[in-house]
């Protein structure tokens, strides 16, 4: 096979899809001069999805160019059915300018490049650049896989978002590690307000990608916020539940690049909780005090037995817990015919200080040392070990830009 340019990598091997003669010899010519691709075959029209399955089944490259400006409509079409390949198969959008319309039209479709005359060979070099990522990140599910840890409410506002949080950031610093963390709850989400963020991108951009995730798209899904990266939930609410194969696809894909992806999600009762909580590997199911939220617990926690959870992944956290409180855990306990795995204190001060300034907790406030102690519990820490982890935080988030 052809070497390129740089001598290091050989030439990838491409599809060519074009009806414009003018724009396919331009880029064969190109494409020749510059050795980034190889054109090992080449369409002159616009198939049908399944004679281009066919063709790609036959050539076996590891890129399909395609030609946007022909027949926008036509290339969309196929640009899916592209996407819907497994193995998945990248593309590479080609125009005669740089269109930007043509060029967002193309990216929402698919495509995940965008190549334009007189193509010139470092923008074909960059782009063989992400193609080879993608390449090794669909290699990487052979790898170990990160630990998906799923934060549940058994009623509005008992603080489970604050603890999912919070935790992402405490296991960040005990361990230094890769940590995501997700806000799944698609109505009420408010990860992002409560850390002053105003990402672009929600996760439902997400998971409307979910079949054509690389990490260069990734990466523009995610922010980050005092080393861990966010995927928020959108700005407008929805009472839409997401298919459960596309958000098995997003978190699959997570964890393949975070040690951590933690999960925010609505009620226990809902229907995306309970698929979501059925992937994880840890479930943390935050109660309060109150009467309500009590009765509720001993709803869930029967449920959740009916449905086969196991009692040892399924843990009853009690949040605000005054020191004043007339019910005790044991008493907890016994109404929710399960153990308390742990208990936070209402620490109002100290967490009006960090939400206010947007903030992990620190380990001066009751509540800070209270979390520290969860998070070493459910990363099943040594103190050497956490030790350690503190002295890692200026490695690098995981995917984010920021």
């Amino acid at each position: 096979m052809t070497q390129s340019s740089m001598g290091r990598e050989p030439a990838l091997p491409a599809l060519l899809i074009s009806p414009d003669k003018e724009l396919a010899a331009a880029a064969q010519k190109a494409i020749a001069e510059a050795k980034v691709f190889e054109i090992v075959s080449e369409l002159r029209s616009y198939p049908p999805a399944q004679t281009a399955e066919i063709r790609i089944r036959q050539a076996q490259p590891d890129v399909v160019l395609i030609d946007l400006a022909s027949d926008m409509e036509a290339a969309r079409g196929l640009l899916r059915s592209i996407a819907a390949m497994r193995p998945p198969l990248p593309a590479v959008g080609l125009g005669m300018s740089n269109d930007a319309t043509l060029i967002l039209e193309g990216l929402r479709a698919g495509a995940g490049d965008f190549l334009h005359a007189p193509f010139q060979q470092e923008a074909q070099q960059e782009a063989a650049v992400r193609i080879r990522r993608l390449r090794q990140a669909e290699e990487a599910p052979h790898q170990e896989q990160g630990q998906l840890i799923a934060f549940s409410s058994t009623k509005p506002g008992s603080g489970s978002s604050t603890l999912a949080m919070q935790s992402a950031f405490t296991l960040r610093r005990l361990t230094g590690k890769r940590v995501l963390l997700v806000d799944f709850d698609l109505i009420s989400g408010s990860v992002a307000f409560s850390l002053k963020l105003a990402p672009v991108y929600s996760v439902l951009d997400c998971l409307a990608q979910s079949e054509r995730l690389n990490p260069a798209v990734w990466s523009s899904f995610v922010t980050n916020c005092h080393g861990v990266d966010i995927l928020a939930a959108p700005d407008s609410p929805t009472t839409d539940v997401p298919e459960s194969s596309r958000v098995h696809e997003v978190i699959e894909y997570a964890r393949m690049f975070y040690d951590w992806v933690l999960v925010d999600l609505p009620t226990v009762f809902h229907q995306l909780s309970l698929f979501m909580m059925s992937e994880a590997d840890q479930v943390y199911l935050v109660s309060t005090s109150e009467l309500a939220s009590l009765h509720l617990g001993r709803r869930a926690s029967g449920m959740l037995g009916q449905l086969g959870f196991e009692k040892e992944r399924v843990r009853m956290v009690v949040n605000r817990l005054s020191k004043k409180e007339e019910i005790a855990p044991a008493d907890m306990e016994k109404i929710f015919t399960c153990p308390v795995y742990s208990a936070f204190p209402n620490d109002y001060f100290a967490l009006h200080k960090v939400v206010t300034r947007a903030e992990p907790l620190g380990t001066e406030t009751e509540l800070g040392r209270a979390m520290e102690r969860f998070g070493a519990k459910a990363a099943n820490l040594a103190a050497a070990e956490r030790k350690g982890g503190r002295s890692m935080l200026g490695s690098n988030p995981a995917l984010s830009e920021s």
